[in-house]
């Protein structure tokens, strides 16, 4: 798979770039072999996920300066785990998707059937 391909097969866009987010802190999902979390799903954050990925322990809204790092607010996107989204899918809270910002290498682990029942309204 071409490493710059989303999930539809065109070109990945950019997921965050305020909040800056993926694996290299590009603004894209993209990934790379010590990626070992595949962060590839551009998601949507919401109240519920936020609430649910502290829960297990990834506190992903409390800011943390030292890092650069602002905390997510619901509404933000993020470059999430692909399998922690599918976790999230089974536990009834996963936030919606950006399609054309998910990194192709997610159809790995989430199928994209699934990925789109989850999908943003692009733009």
């Amino acid at each position: 798979m071409d490493p710059s391909l989303n999930v539809l097969g065109g070109p990945l866009a950019a997921c965050s770039r305020a909040p800056v987010t993926g694996f290299f802190r590009d603004g894209h999902c993209n990934t790379c072999a010590e990626d070992i979390g595949s962060h590839t799903v551009c998601a949507v954050m919401t109240a519920e996920f936020l609430a649910f990925s502290k829960y297990l322990g990834n506190d992903l809204s409390t800011p943390r300066p030292d890092y650069a790092f602002p905390g997510l607010r619901p509404g933000d996107r993020w470059c999430l785990c692909a399998d922690r989204f599918l976790q999230a899918h089974d536990e009834g809270c996963a936030p919606a998707v950006q399609l054309s910002s998910t990194h192709s290498r997610a159809l790995e682990v989430v199928p994209l059937d699934l990925l789109r029942r989850y999908a943003a309204p692009e733009g």
